[in-house]
């Protein structure tokens, strides 16, 4: 089976003639990426294009603006929009499981990575991850150019001419949920198992074993190179109902693979997940890249590994952020820089790290979810860190300088990769022009990082601090982590804030149009409308569902005092939050209206409000629960 195209044949002549050798590839789809991670699926049936490949490579197709939601740039009155062919993008063969031709062969689509284009200009994610790798690039050059001395921080430079390339590379840790279809949810029992650590890294069983399997084997076969596949934290035993069959799964896993460059690599993550999706439902399992879909359990994040390198003309790869020797020092000047410039800059990366509801809801104190602005580095040099608690590690292996990079644990498998990448690297790069500006060596740079509260610095805020080798949650009370770190968001309005709270970091993210500003504001309306009509259409209306199975209990003959008080207090807020009545009217109603009156400052304060309440009902009811079953035991 075709799975990979190769460079080699991606000229019209060779593309042409491959598919002629493979005639169960009967579609080619143009995946495009919107800024709501949205990819699209334009199939065009081969036999209408094959004939002249050199044109569809060249002017690709067009399609309706509205079909890729682009507010604020593609309005109804122009809304046309073209999709041109990445030729440097993996394109591979996505087969239908469920549509067999020409006996056992299935039909193959071609996705050919793609570009938006309006009015003649890029509004994609896809190419503003591009603008950003190809800016990092030229600046870099730039900053070598301008400062020779810097190579003497790295071996077997002797001058720029030396550099053919600069790479920015990614991997992803790539964590979801697997169930059996309406299966339903003992949050109790799964939050026990997590506490108990019952499932973690255990032996896989029945379809969830062959599921996985055959998704590494996928994986494989489309040039991913998958590194491994294991259970998460999250799960509960499954019943065993046939030979290799069971029933009521409901377990959390992960794969990993290999990094590539890191478009390539923001292209496997959106393409792991279609195949990913595709194997475990064809053996019987339903998947989800939420980032919290079960509430009072652990939620599926997806660590963005990033690194940085220069490729010599020589064949070399030399890390940027590798010192000459390893146990002298964490990292080199830019290895600081980079760090430094996503710290200080957060609060305008995050908006793409977390955009949606559920996204927050996974960020919170208990779960190992990073909701502090700050990193870890290790105990020193010779002992890398282990901290899971910081929003950013450095990953080091004394071993290899290749190894070193940064771990960010914030995203999850709904972030838009692209576009966080692409901020990342816009603060990077702030943060090694200031770190090289400021005149100092690595060792007096080193030394600043550890600033303390209230330390005034060359570039970092003086009101923050911005590395900890201790367990954020344990040896940090809530108000200290708010006042040395920042106050996380709490809602997805909060975060979007973020841009006009934080103007001069937004301008970063400007820097040679990278981002332009048309493209932040469609950004942040197509987030704010998401978010607001999720707010009222789907997460109140499943709250009154779960409101409505909260029911009395006990009878008159198994009742106490504690019954009764405990009732009446459940009953009381159940009121408080959907019913309303003459005089008053319920939360839900007061959020519904806020949103509908497009007061969103109101709307997100009452969701926090919502969340809480909703949180203590919960556990209210669990309580009221347990009380019953003692009594009936």
């Amino acid at each position: 089976m075709l799975y990979v195209v190769k460079p080699e044949d991606k000229s019209p002549a060779r593309l042409a003639a491959l598919l002629k050798e493979h005639p169960e590839v009967q579609f080619i789809s143009l995946l495009a990426v919107d800024f709501g991670n949205n990819h699209t699926d334009e199939k065009i049936p081969v036999g209408l294009v094959i004939d002249d490949l050199e044109d569809f490579f060249k002017n690709g197709i067009q399609t309706d603006g509205s079909s890729v939601y682009l507010p604020e740039i593609a309005s109804i009155n122009n809304a046309k929009v073209d999709l041109i062919p990445d030729l440097d993008a993996n394109w591979v063969v996505d087969y239908n499981m469920g549509h067999p031709i020409d006996g056992d062969k299935l039909c193959g689509s071609l996705i050919i990575p793609a570009f938006l284009i309006h009015d003649g200009k890029e509004v994609c994610s896809r190419s503003v991850l591009k603008n950003a790798v190809v800016n990092f690039k030229n600046e870099i050059i730039d900053l070598f150019k301008s400062s020779p001395s810097l190579l003497n921080d790295y071996d077997g430079i002797e001058s720029v001419d030396d550099i053919e390339d600069v790479v920015l590379t990614s991997a992803t840790e790539l964590e979801f949920w697997v169930k059996t279809p309406d299966s339903k949810t003992d949050i109790e029992k799964l939050a026990t198992s997590q506490n108990l650590k019952e499932q973690y890294w255990k032996r896989t069983y029945g379809q969830v074993r062959t599921a996985l399997e055959k998704s590494l084997k996928a994986l494989e076969n489309y040039g991913f190179e998958p590194e491994m596949g294991h259970k998460e934290v999250g799960g509960v035993a499954s019943k065993l109902s046939g030979t290799n069959i069971h029933t009521h799964v409901m377990e959390q896993l992960e794969i990993d693979w290999k990094y590539d460059k890191t478009l390539l690599a923001a292209d496997k993550e959106l393409l792991a997940k279609d195949i990913i999706k595709d194997v475990f439902e064809s053996n019987g399992l339903s998947v989800t890249f939420q980032a919290k879909p079960l509430e009072g359990v652990a939620g599926s994040g997806e660590h963005h590994h990033i690194g940085a390198a220069l490729k010599l003309k020589n064949g070399k790869i030399v890390n940027l952020f590798s010192p000459k020797i390893l146990t002298d020092g964490f990292m080199t000047k830019i290895g600081y820089g980079a760090l430094m410039g996503i710290l200080k800059n957060y609060e305008i990366i995050n908006p793409f790290v977390s955009s949606t509801n559920d996204s927050l809801n996974r960020l919170k104190p208990g779960f190992e979810a990073p909701i502090c602005i700050v990193s870890s580095l290790g105990k020193s040099p010779e002992v890398p860190t282990r901290n899971r608690t910081v929003l950013i590690g450095l990953v080091r292996d004394l071993n290899s300088k290749y190894a070193t990079r940064f771990e960010l644990r914030a995203p999850n498998p709904n972030s838009n990769s692209y576009l966080l990448l692409a901020a990342v690297c816009q603060a990077s790069l702030e943060g090694i022009k200031a770190v090289l500006n400021s005149g100092k060596t690595t060792d007096e740079i080193a030394k600043s990082f550890d600033k303390g509260y209230g330390e005034k610095h060359f570039y970092l805020q003086e009101n923050r601090v911005y590395r900890t080798e201790e367990d954020v949650f344990e040896d940090y009370s809530p108000e200290e982590r708010d006042r040395l770190f920042g106050v996380p968001p709490k809602t997805v309005y909060e975060n979007l804030l973020a841009f006009d709270q934080n103007a001069e970091k937004a301008q970063v993210l400007l820097g040679n149009n990278v981002f332009t500003d048309k493209i932040i504001t469609s950004y942040k309306a197509y987030m704010l409308s998401e978010w607001s009509i999720e707010l009222k259409e789907r997460i109140i209306q499943d709250h009154v569902r779960t409101i409505r199975r909260l029911v009395k209990l006990h009878t008159d003959e198994e009742i106490t005092d504690l019954d009764i008080v405990n009732w009446e207090k459940i009953k009381t807020l159940k009121h408080y939050l959907m019913k309303d009545s003459l005089n008053n009217k319920s939360l839900f109603t007061r959020i519904k209206e806020a949103i509908t009156d497009g007061n969103y400052s109101l709307a997100s304060l009452l969701q926090i409000e919502m969340n809480a309440q909703m949180s203590l009902l919960t556990k209210m009811y669990l309580d009221y629960r347990r009380n019953l079953i003692i009594i009936a035991e």
